[in-house]
């Protein structure tokens, strides 16, 4: 392949960092990059639809609502633009443990992109620009290994930048394909451009493309809902907000987080809509084989769902406002991608929808995207230097997915510049971490989707601990401030106090003490116990904690939240923690040159194969090759210890 002479060509400018899509990946990209003293280009379709909530008017949820709070403490912007533009938040599973609680908000559509939009107009370093850009510029290094490196691009009014870094965050556009019934249009969004160059650029890099799906439901106007035959779901009374930032500022006016609070509803699929679906589905691009792409199997659309659950007789549908205004409602449940009139029938034969007025039909999408396992941890290429991608480009779905990729490539794009060490988060770390390293580790066939169970140590992440696990990374990188870096390492400094105060102590069973137990409706004990270990009841609240702890009621109550639910993990973080020292010592483990890979017996053929060729010189290099497993380096761990005893 001939390269691209970069003297040819004439450029527009020059930037160290260049990214292309201004959706929730690529906003959270440029900012950071910008934020981190580098000049930054954005280029987008279109600037006035920067981070557009495409599908559901929500951030976070269970899982997701971590990557917010994480983002946030590395500092991105997704968790205090959903602070500013919130109109309902709700802690889900809010009965059980700290560990897989999920803050979750329904955000004014509009308002979160204008807000996202002028923060990306306000930032220092950082250019936007309304253009598509229809090829990368590139030269071939290396002919028998097939590496390539990016240096600029060109876009479709006939600019050329050059770059030192770029950022591909191109969303649902690559190849983009509507589908509606039997019609389809080429487009990335409704009804935005698809872009049909770029995926023929990277396909000459040899990289494997595939296709994907996802859908989204219709959005009904408010005045044609019979609410009052629909049950009415309230936002949290006392809401969490996402961003350290808001909580600083209330702390600071002594006020409480009161947003707008905004109702949705539920009502549900009946026999009536199963049946018109069923009756329809021949013109459904998903079962008469138009759609090629895989689609989320976590969130099905609605004639999947009645395909696959045959013996429902309903499925729960949310209605949900997309602004504060009331006036528009998008029907969370109800994702389709069947024709116009079908949509109608089925809408309509729903509880409270029989006069619904659709104001935009649901549709379904499929796009290229890149199979993530030829991605590096920190989301360059494996065979194209200087090339990222970040968002759905790599398989994932979901705004805070994109958010928490488009982040990363950004911090690490910066440093690679400056020549710095990379940054990868451990699995043990946090979200991101697993997110990431699943990607580039096991790669997808389906869109990706965060979830707690995927994280092996979520005891340890929870969402309230991110400030104390993350912010010194943002605060490395230059991202968070010192006054902000100094306050959140205060609050580690006294829940560690307060944890080895009641990992110390115990409280007797005395007839004062039992007094005071059951003063505060709590069951008596009779034995001694740790105070650690009767903190982490599950009853336990903050009230009870200034009663049995009276050497810290006067902490901060967010201080003493954080150490009940330290508490209540606490001898499984001292396992989990155990181990994970245990698996950093392993992981540094040298591999001596020549080892033999394929006599052991217990490895799979393909394992084998890719240990030999890599070569890697330690156990933590043979980790980050893509499809070795964890199990893959116990057995190759195992192995080095033997040969060492022997």
């Amino acid at each position: 392949m001939p390269s691209q002479n970069k003297e040819e060509n004439a450029f527009n400018d020059s930037y160290d960092v260049i990214v292309v899509g201004g959706g929730h990946s690529g906003l959270e990209a440029s900012i950071v990059s910008a934020n981190m003293g580098k000049k930054t280009l954005l280029i987008t379709m279109l600037v006035d639809r920067i981070c557009m909530a495409s599908c559901n008017p929500a951030i976070g949820g269970l899982a997701k609502g971590h990557l917010v709070y994480e983002i946030d403490a590395l500092g991105g912007a997704m968790g205090r633009c959903t602070d500013k533009t919130g109109i309902a938040f709700k802690m889900l599973n809010s009965s059980k443990g700290a560990a897989v609680q999920g803050n979750r908000a329904q955000i004014d559509m509009g308002a979160y992109s204008e807000y996202m939009k002028n923060l990306c107009l306000k930032t220092k370093n950082l250019d936007v620009i309304e253009d598509e850009v229809v090829d990368l510029l590139y030269n071939q290094t290396n002919s028998k290994t097939k590496q390539f490196s990016v240096y600029g691009l060109k876009t479709k009014l006939g600019l050329m930048y050059e770059g030192k870094k770029i950022i591909l965050t191109t969303g649902t556009f690559l190849k983009g394909l509507i589908h509606i019934g039997l019609q389809t249009h080429k487009a990335g969004r409704a009804w935005e451009s698809a872009n049909y160059t770029l995926s023929d650029t990277l396909s000459k890099f040899n990289l494997k493309l595939d296709r994907l799906k996802t859908g989204t439901p219709a959005r009904i106007q408010a005045n044609s809902i019979d609410f009052d035959k629909l049950i009415p779901q309230y936002s949290d009374k006392a809401p969490t907000p996402f961003s350290y930032k808001t909580t600083k500022k209330l702390k600071k006016q002594n006020k409480k987080f009161n947003p707008p609070s905004r109702l949705c509803y539920i009502t549900h699929t009946n026999e009536n809509t199963h049946q018109v679906i069923k009756d329809n589905l021949a013109s459904s691009p998903m079962f008469n084989g138009a759609i090629e792409g895989i689609g989320p199997r976590y969130c099905p659309s609605i004639e999947d769902k009645i395909h696959r659950f045959s013996d429902r007789d309903s499925h729960q549908l949310f209605l949900e406002p997309q602004s504060i205004k009331e006036d528009i409602y998008y029907i969370n449940g109800l994702s389709t991608s069947l024709d116009i009139n079908t949509q109608k029938k089925f809408i309509h034969s729903i509880n409270g929808l029989e006069r619904a007025k659709i104001i935009k039909y649901g549709y379904a999408i499929e796009y290229d995207f890149v199979l993530p396992t030829q991605l590096q941890h920190t989301l360059e290429l494996k065979t194209v230097a200087n090339l990222y991608l970040a968002g759905q480009i790599n398989g994932t779905t979901g705004y805070e997915e994109a958010a928490a990729q488009g982040l990363m490539a950004g911090i690490n794009a910066s440093l690679s510049i400056d020549e710095q060490e990379p940054f990868i988060l451990r699995r043990d770390e946090a979200y991101i971490g697993v997110l990431i390293d699943d990607l580039v580790l096991k790669g997808t066939n389906e869109p990706y989707r965060m979830f707690t169970s995927r994280a092996e140590y979520r005891l340890l992440l929870r969402a309230s601990s991110s400030d104390m696990r993350l912010m010194g990374y943002g605060y490395k990188f230059g991202l968070i401030s010192k006054k902000d870096h100094k306050a959140m390492k205060f609050k580690k400094k006294q829940i560690k106090k307060i944890i080895q105060h009641l990992s110390s102590n115990y409280f007797l069973p005395n007839k004062e003490n039992l007094a005071v137990l059951t003063s505060i409706d709590e069951g008596k004990i009779s034995d001694k116990i740790l105070l650690v270990d009767l903190i982490a009841r599950s009853s336990m609240n903050i009230k009870k904690f200034d009663v049995l702890v009276d050497a810290f009621k006067d902490a901060p109550e967010d201080i003493k939240q954080e150490a009940i639910n330290e508490a209540k993990y606490y001898r499984y973080i001292q396992k989990q923690t155990i181990a994970i020292k245990k698996m950093k010592k392993m992981l540094k483990q040298k591999i001596p040159d020549g080892f033999d890979y394929k006599s052991i017996n217990s490895l799979s053929n393909e394992a084998k194969e890719k240990l030999t060729n890599t070569k890697p010189k330690s156990l933590f290099d043979a980790s980050q090759i893509s499809g070795i497993t964890p199990s893959d380096i116990d057995i190759v761990h195992i192995h080095l210890h033997s040969q060492k005893q022997g």
